[in-house]
């Protein structure tokens, strides 16, 4: 099967799972998102073998973004673990990601796509997401200290 694929400028964002640097997605994620501060790289390879993942790659073909959707390709998917590197960004490549996550064949359909955000709001209500029609309906389970040593009270939730 041929994989989507998107070119913006000198960067490629595709869907080959075989060009993903685990090293570089484990850095961002471990040390500077706030997110997914201290996730453990055995429970990231987990999740990226069995997530629908968008990496975006530099002309010299370094990682350079991603984009992570968790979905059972027919009625729901959660975006998340979305990032460009700080050295690429302000180069639209937020919006090329989205737009190469939005028209992915294997998200066309679905009832609903949703996703969290602490700071890009304005980015995601460019390609339709809103803030919940009813928050009361939703729900969730957390657990914040399944990463030991990771929650010292100042990660944003």
């Amino acid at each position: 099967m041929p994989h989507h694929e998107l070119l913006h400028e000198r960067y490629l964002i595709t869907d080959d799972r075989t060009r993903l640097d685990i090293d570089v997605i484990h850095h961002y994620l471990s040390r500077d998102s706030y997110w997914a501060r201290g996730i453990p790289r055995a429970t990231l390879a987990n999740a990226l073998n069995n997530s629908l993942c968008l990496g975006v790659y530099s002309a010299e073909g370094k990682q350079v973004g991603l984009a992570r959707v968790i979905t059972d390709r027919a009625t729901y998917a959660w975006l998340c673990d979305v990032f460009v590197l700080p050295d690429h960004q302000n180069r639209g490549l937020g919006k090329a990601l989205m737009r190469a996550v939005t028209s992915h064949p294997d998200l066309q359909g679905l009832r609903r796509i949703a996703l969290g955000t602490a700071d890009a709001h304005g980015l995601y209500a460019q390609f339709g997401f809103t803030a919940l029609e009813n928050p009361a309906r939703h729900m969730e389970k957390r657990n914040f200290h399944v990463y030991p040593g990771t929650d010292d009270g100042t990660a944003k939730r």
